[in-house]
């Protein structure tokens, strides 16, 4: 029988996928989409690693132009309106202010590259660029005296982690099974399928499952995974670059980010985060050892401080620095020899022998494009699964809302309105942040509320039980980290204790 017959062994399911990053749960929400059976299982939590320490960026890559990566460029230019679309409370429009300066590339260069950046990716919903005089513009009253012309141009933001958990959610509700805190211990093809041994849960209970294909979408552990898991034979070529970011009290008033360019070439940013801080970043560089253990080093922090020092009136210190945070990219090994040089593009490598399950390793890749890398690992994989129930075509994650992004793009305000008309208690801030988090599921966290109370005991920063049973039930959570630092940052404004009363209330709910 071949693998594209539907009449198949029940017991086995269609797609394992290993790892929960924004890969991972990108393909399994369009696989279980399609009508495909699908087990994902993550180690850790959700975004646990390189897909929550990302610069929050859903961009083109500007500076891909220069290492004449315009395939990337263009396709990561057409998903920033498509992204928006379907999510619209985590993601949102950004204006990045490129001030320029004698030191950089000349400016009729990068108007030319700007041009190409407007021009190539479809652009029809963002603003496009303008040129500032920073003389007079608010954007240029941070920047130290000297600076007069500056560049203008769209992109958009995004939650990062947020993403990742939202994919997971709705492939979980299509179907797909979705653990976290469990490992896979082995894959060995046996008997036409794989069989998977997993290892986790609260008592760390072991158990196998039989699947037709794997996708190995581990980010900077799929090295690891295909020779300690899979037991293949085949080389990983995988280029393994760490990217730190600082967050230090808000540097600017306006709602604008920079892009500035230091004095190696390197590209970083300053934005807006989390309306009372500035975060920047982001480091390039080469790393060896467990991405588990990564951790900003002071040479990181002392070069963004420099870096920004360099074109901010007010000097940055590292003393400035409130948090840190720091992930592995596991990018595809092209030889580049510099980091920042390494392409960012994905590469789907497909091992499928005569008469044996597929199996597919995901090297590189960005945020931006986890949709069409999941289209695209599908259309590897789907020679080797069963024809699927006819539920959706390829392309159906563009068209259809993540969870509570069923509203129009541009209708963030209006909702946070709506939902303070009817419930007149929630504050402005407590409202925004909601909306920001949850969306339209804010109705099912709110649970018909009328009064504050109604939500219970508050935790600290606006989170409450209601809050807290919300991320538990819909949202994978199992420990205060979860909750504070991946489906939120409000980490950055509670205290210890407070998030071990978080801890201790989500144990018992």
């Amino acid at each position: 029988m071949t693998p594209n017959q539907t009449q198949t062994d029940r017991s086995t399911i269609d797609l394992a996928i290993i790892g929960g990053g924004i890969n991972g749960t990108g393909i399994a929400r369009d696989a279980a989409g399609r009508g495909w059976s699908v087990l994902l299982a993550e180690r850790d939590d959700l975004a646990s690693a390189t897909s929550s320490a990302s610069t929050k960026l859903i961009h083109g890559g500007l500076r891909y132009l220069e290492y004449y990566e315009f395939r990337l460029v263009r396709e990561a230019l057409m998903e920033r309106e498509v992204l928006w679309g379907i999510a619209p409370h985590i993601i949102w429009p950004l204006r990045f202010v490129l001030p320029h300066h004698a030191g950089i590339r000349p400016a009729w260069l990068l108007r030319t590259g700007l041009f190409l950046y407007d021009h190539i990716g479809g652009r029809k919903h963002l603003p496009p660029t303008t040129t500032l005089d920073l003389r007079t513009d608010p954007a240029g009253a941070p920047l130290k005296p000297g600076f007069v012309k500056g560049f203008e141009y769209s992109d958009c933001w995004v939650e990062d982690s947020r993403l990742v958990v939202l994919n997971a959610r709705d492939a979980a509700n299509r179907g797909a099974e979705i653990l976290t805190r469990t490992a896979v211990t082995a894959a060995t093809r046996e008997h036409g399928a794989w069989t998977l041994t997993l290892q986790g849960g609260p008592l760390q209970d072991t158990r196998q499952i039989r699947a037709r294909a794997l996708i190995n979408a581990a980010g900077p552990w799929v090295a690891n995974v295909q020779s300690g898991v899979m037991r293949a034979n085949t080389q990983a070529r995988v280029r393994l670059v760490k990217g730190s970011h600082i967050v230090v009290p808000r540097l600017f008033a306006h709602d604008r980010c920079y892009i500035f360019q230091n004095a190696d070439n390197r590209i970083f940013f300053a934005v807006p985060y989390e309306r009372d801080f500035t975060l920047i970043g982001t480091t390039d560089q080469d790393f060896q050892g467990d991405p588990s253990t990564v951790q900003i080093g002071q040479d990181e922090i002392a070069y963004l401080c420099a870096g920004a020092s360099a074109y901010l009136k007010t000097p940055i210190t590292p003393d400035q620095v409130v948090w840190t945070y720091s992930g592995v990219r596991p990018l595809y090994d092209d030889g580049a020899s510099a980091a920042q040089a390494a392409t960012r593009d994905y590469v789907l490598a497909l091992d499928a022998p005569d008469g044996q399950p597929a199996s597919l390793s995901i090297f590189g890749g960005k945020i931006t494009t986890y949709r069409r890398l999941a289209e695209a690992a599908l259309a590897k994989i789907a020679p080797h699964l069963p024809t699927p129930l006819p539920r959706q075509t390829q392309g159906w994650t563009a068209r259809t809302p993540l969870p509570g992004g069923d509203f129009p793009r541009d209708g963030y305000e209006a909702l946070v309105a709506d939902y303070r008309a009817r419930h007149s208690f929630l504050t402005e801030p407590l409202a925004r942040r909601l909306v920001r988090a949850y969306g339209t599921r804010t109705t099912a966290l709110l649970n018909g509320a009328t009064t504050l109370g109604d939500l219970g005991p508050a935790y600290g920063a606006g989170i409450t039980e209601a809050e807290l049973a919300h991320l538990k039930r819909d949202e994978f959570v199992t420990c205060a980290a979860d909750a504070v630092w991946r489906r939120s940052r409000l980490g950055l404004r509670l205290t210890q204790a407070e998030i071990d009363r978080i801890d201790n209330a989500l144990a018992r709910l």
